[in-house]
């Protein structure tokens, strides 16, 4: 679905454990990594989205995660042109961003419950590990969503730890 400036919307899930770490996942074929993102259908809410997203790309499901906060606006990002291909006129995401913290064990994890899989593995890195990392298009995006969040992860610790 896009919007009228050729945005495709999307959401997109920082996912937490109990210890402030983020999870990160490798996309399949060493493909590059990235946190959990996905289209939003027509008729569907964000967090209706979110949800699904989150089941289809990590397997988990609302019980295994509380959710902390989501970004207070849309955060767009443009695609570079090599990869702009669906739909036709996409020039790029406007994402709504949610930080679910994970209440179950690792082993919840898995990524067989969608048609293709997303993620081949994932670990769990420092908070600011993937601004450095991620894609050179979607740098900035991380870091606005990440500072946007810090404060709710703070809260939901207890205390400070970057």
């Amino acid at each position: 679905m896009l919007d009228g400036d050729g945005f495709r919307l999307n959401v997109g899930m920082v996912l937490m454990n109990a210890r402030g770490q983020v999870f990160w996942g490798q996309r399949p074929r060493n493909a590059g990594w990235q946190f959990p993102q996905g289209g939003v259908d027509d008729g569907e809410s964000a967090e209706q989205a979110m949800f699904r997203e989150l089941r289809e790309e990590t397997g988990l499901s609302p019980e295994h995660v509380r959710v902390l906060g989501r970004t207070q606006d849309w955060v767009r990002y443009h695609l570079p042109r090599r990869f702009r291909r669906k739909p036709p006129g996409c020039v790029g995401q406007k994402q709504k961003w949610f930080l679910l913290e994970v209440i179950a064990d690792d082993d919840a994890i898995h990524f067989d419950t969608g048609t293709k899989a997303e993620f081949a593995s994932f670990e769990w890195v420092s908070w600011w590990y993937p601004v450095g990392q991620v894609v050179p298009f979607k740098r900035d995006v991380y870091r606005r969503v990440l500072s946007e969040m810090l404060p709710i992860r703070d809260a939901a610790l207890g205390h400070v730890i970057d």
